[in-house]
């Protein structure tokens, strides 16, 4: 039993601190036996939280790799004084944290300069500053330098210390599967609770317990990782074991979606085949710029004259529905409440805006202040938030929280990354890097574009994957530049 331990830990035999092994052999008994013996379960834990933190001294990279495992099977949890955490992933980012933090203390010298100096690094550096000056002017100091410390540690561990991890195809494969096989037994969990009902569109929230907040979350982690899913097949023998894996992941995360009944996660998947053509046409660019124009277009059309009035909804009609065919009728028809209580929370952001354009009303702000700018016009049966959820568009909210700066610096981060992409796209090689590129690429992308109608990357399941996806572009950008002055 310690020789396999010490295999575990990479400590070959005779290692000078393989001692450390029968202790922690010896605690694993002893908590055991006082956990029966008080009835007190939580000691049980006691071995494996020191198991982790001894890896994190010796071999941070598996807790990386552990903590990635975790993130689909993550659960959130209400702690009291009004906080909530995910478990167990929150809590090995803050220890990935101060890890990284010390280990790039101790070797600034092995970090590679030119990822610093990189624009992308440095828009997303330029963007967190202007967060820590929102902070500062913020209606609510407190709530917004705790937003601040979460987007600290989500920077630090998923763009950072990913960036040191994540370098060669040896790293994306793992990154891949420490991801993937968590994320299909919790997809599985869920169809197998939903099946019983005939994947009945009612019970579709309530079988995404324990693992997602809601159906809408769990579609849209499908959608954005199922383009590494699908590259991974390239990277094995055609109906190998591993291949078999992968497709048949595919075949289920696609179920998955499918029963799911996540309007967003639909027009994911087309627009993931539409990105594609895109980027290899070079056309992201010119996309972008109409795409631009046209939705501000939109925008002054609907603001002028007060014609956003036009879109008020019929406050008896607008409800909650029950059958998936009804829903899309009446989204169509503007009177799906989910929709409709997302314009209520625009309209009353715009007003937000109006009154604070430059540094918003602080980071994490957004919920408790919004109430008293809304239109009674607006109104649906879901309208006082018990949930305390969010606007529902990130770059409405960022606009709110962190004032029209904060939007723009958030905007360039994103279009740095994107048309960085495509540029590397063109020039990278071999063929397995540049699909490597191409997953991570459509990934952030459709993030991005899902960042129109929610608010996930504040998120570990998603804004995971967002920072994940930038770190490998810029590596994947120093690295074949090097390539090409060879």
């Amino acid at each position: 039993m310690l020789r396999r331990l010490n295999a575990i830990l990479a400590l070959p035999k005779g290692h000078p601190q393989g001692w450390l092994v029968g202790t922690l052999v010896v605690i694993l008994v002893a908590c055991i036996w006082l956990s029966i013996a008080l009835e007190a379960w939580w000691l049980v834990g006691v071995p494996a939280a020191l198991l982790v933190g001894w890896l994190s001294i010796v071999d941070f990279r598996r807790i990386f790799f552990l903590m990635l495992a975790c993130i689909p099977l993550s659960i959130e949890m209400e702690l009291p004084g009004g906080l909530g955490t995910d478990l167990p992933s929150e809590p090995l980012m803050w220890l990935l944290t101060l890890v990284a933090v010390f280990w790039f203390l101790r070797h600034w010298s092995m970090v590679d300069g030119r990822f610093l100096r990189h624009p992308v690094t440095l828009t997303l550096l330029i963007h967190l500053a202007w967060t820590s000056v929102c902070v500062i002017t913020s209606s609510d100091f407190l709530v917004s330098f705790k937003f601040l410390l979460a987007k600290g540690w989500y920077v630090i561990v998923f763009y950072f210390l990913a960036a040191r991890l994540l370098q060669d195809e040896k790293d994306f494969k793992e990154l891949l599967w420490w991801f993937f096989v968590p994320l299909l037994i919790a997809v599985l969990s869920v169809l197998a609770r939903h099946a019983p009902s005939g994947f009945s569109f009612k019970e579709v929230n309530f079988v995404m317990g324990p693992f997602f907040r809601n159906h809408v979350m769990y579609a849209c982690l499908l959608a954005v990782f199922l383009p590494f899913v699908w590259y991974g097949t390239y990277w094995y023998r055609k109906y190998s074991g591993p291949w078999w894996l992968l497709a048949g992941g595919i075949v289920i995360f696609i179920a998955g979606i499918n029963f799911a009944y996540t309007r967003a996660a639909y027009i994911a998947l087309v627009a993931a085949a539409a990105i594609y053509w895109l980027i290899r046409r070079r056309l992201i660019r010119i996309s972008l710029i109409l795409f631009s124009i046209a939705f501000a277009s939109m925008v002054v059309l609907v603001t002028s004259r007060d014609n956003w009035l036009e879109f008020a909804p019929n406050y008896e009609r607008t409800v909650t529905h029950t059958r998936f065919d009804n829903l899309l009728e009446a989204t169509t028809k503007l009177e799906d409440i989910s929709v409709m209580e997302r314009v209520y929370r625009w309209v009353a952001a715009a007003y937000m805006i109006q009154d604070r354009p430059f540094t918003g009303f602080g980071p994490g702000n957004f919920y408790f202040n919004y109430q008293k700018y809304t239109v009674s016009s607006f109104k649906t049966y879901v309208s006082d938030n018990p949930e305390r959820s969010g606007i529902h568009n990130y770059y409405l909210m960022v606009t709110v929280e962190q004032g029209v700066p904060g939007l723009m610096l958030f905007l360039i981060f994103c279009m740095a990354v994107i048309f960085k992409g495509q540029q590397i796209y063109h020039r990278i090689q071999p063929l397995r890097n540049r699909r490597v590129l191409v997953a991570t690429l459509l990934s952030f992308m459709l993030i991005a574009m899902l960042m129109l109608m929610n608010d996930f990357v504040e998120t570990d399941k998603i804004g995971s994957l967002f920072f994940i996806c930038a770190a490998i572009i810029v590596n994947m950008d120093l690295s074949s530049r090097t390539v090409l002055r060879h």
